[in-house]
Order: C-alpha cells, then structure tokens, then sequence
C-alpha cells in the first residue's frame, strides 16, 4: 500500500541549513534529496500563493491566491491535493495546521477545503512562544492519526519558524525554531515508522518550504534570500543521495504526491507540475 506524507515547514532558509542540527531533514536528503526551489516570477514570496501552489500543483494564475488574503481565489475550481484524492479518487487524507486560511473559513480561506479529517490548533498570541505551542500541539495529534489510521495522503504544517522570524528576525532564536521543527519532523516520521502495517507499506515523504526571509525576518520581495524555498524527498521512486534531474517547482509536490499514489490525476485536473525525477527512474 503507497501512502504519501508532506510536512510543510514555513519560512526556512535554504542557506542556514548545513549550519544548523536538523538530523530529521538530513535522514530524509540522504534516503532521497534535499534541491532548491526558485519561487516562479509571477508568485508573490508571501506564504499564502506559495503554499496554495504548493497544495494545488497549479500556478499562481490559476488558483488565484495571490496574498495571505485568499479572497477571490479560484480554488473550487482547483481544489488542494487532499481534497482532491478524497473526493475524487475515494482516498483518506488527513491535513494539520494552525494558520487560518489554510483550515477555516477566514480570510478567504480554506485552502484545504475537504479532507477526509482535518485539525486545527488555535494559537493563543501572536508570539514566537505560542507558535510553538502551536506546533507542538499538531505534532503530538498528528503522531497519534500517522500511527493508528489507514490515512492515505496526510499534509502536517508547521509555522513557528516563520512567525519567529518575522517576530525576531533570523537569529539565534530563528535557528532555534527550525531545529524545533526538525525535531518535530522526527517525531511524526516515528510515528509513521510505529505503524503496525509499516513493513507493507511504501511511503513517500516530502518536505517543503515556501519561502525564505531577509536577514531582519520578512518577505515579500524579490530577493534571493525571499525567492529560495526548498523540496526533500524520499520515497520507494527516489534514489537515496541523487538529485533530481531538472530544477524542481514548488507545483511539482501535488504532482509528485499523486504519482507515489499510482494516480494519474483526470486530465480536467491537470497539475501544471511533474513527479520528482531521478537517475533510478530512468534505470
């Protein structure tokens, strides 16, 4: 049984990495890859576009989320993975987040408008502090449904780093965040790995970012710091240690999600994005 988990961890640098202890992403880049991501020219480097391409693998033009306000959007027309494969292929998907727009009615939202299950965490301030509460509050409910449900297709957000930074800046405290986020990482991996059905089982594992930060924390613009995001992968189609064999786009990860599935998406729902390619593809 295929079974695909995309955990989407907000606002990480691509160059702080190699200087920080993320053991987790590190054992997934090495059972796979870990590329760069260039955000497209037309998508605004803001969380909102980048993930709603991310989770619809069509571009910016076509979804119509162009903000952190998603009033407007066209995503009825081009609904997220999760709820695509539940409503259109019958498979169970499980979404976990804490940023409105993303889960609830609010702001133009949902993104995710109709997962089999879905979770939300309400952060109780607008401090690094409680995103972190936050976060872990998903991680502890998400390890619980990873190692008990027969879940299909599960995306699991983490947004601490990325509030961190716009709270303080890409410091100590920052780094800090993100090397919570891989600990976090690791803990729903466990709980994957913890599956009594795990040995018969191939899982795909994605991890995305949408985004970087300039030095002082924020995005925005078009800096290379703001435009560089990042996929890893691993998974039964990857070959551990190779890269892929073309630069990688944030629309590639529905596309990848659904070919690790075996599914070949309808072509009325065309994905503007491709599976992930490596040398153990072409033999």
């Amino acid at each position: 049984m295929r079974r695909v988990l995309v955990a989407g961890i907000d606002g990480v640098r691509l160059d702080l990495l190699d200087a920080l202890d993320t053991p987790h992403l590190d054992g997934v880049r090495d059972a796979g890859f870990l590329a760069p991501v260039l955000v497209d020219e037309q998508t605004p480097t803001m969380s909102g576009p980048c993930w709603a391409t991310i989770a619809t693998g069509v571009h910016v033009g076509k979804h119509g989320v162009w903000s952190n306000d998603f009033t407007g959007n066209r995503l009825g027309a081009f609904p997220d993975f999760t709820t695509r494969l539940a409503r259109f292929y019958g498979r169970r998907t499980f979404v976990a987040a804490g940023w409105d727009p993303l889960v609830l009615a609010r702001d133009g939202g949902p993104l995710f408008s109709a997962p089999s299950r879905l979770l939300y965490v309400n952060p109780e301030a607008h401090t690094a502090e409680a995103w972190e509460q936050v976060d872990e509050e998903i991680t502890v409910d998400a390890e619980a449904v990873l190692r008990r449900d027969p879940m299909d297709a599960a995306f699991v957000y983490l947004g601490a780093a990325d509030e961190t930074a716009h709270l303080h800046g890409c410091g100590r405290r920052y780094r800090d965040a993100i090397e919570n986020a891989d600990a976090r990482l690791g803990r729903l991996l466990a709980a994957v790995r913890g599956r009594p059905e795990y040995e018969r089982e191939d899982w795909t594992v994605i991890v995305v970012t949408d985004h970087g930060h300039v030095e002082d924390g924020g995005h925005g613009g078009r800096s290379t710091l703001e435009r560089t995001a990042w996929i890893a992968a691993c998974g039964p189609d990857l070959a551990p240690g190779v890269a892929p064999d073309r630069e990688l786009r944030h629309v590639d990860v529905a596309a990848h999600a659904f070919a690790a599935l075996a599914i070949e998406p309808d072509r009325h729902w065309t994905l503007d994005g491709a599976p992930f390619r490596t040398v153990k593809d072409a033999g």
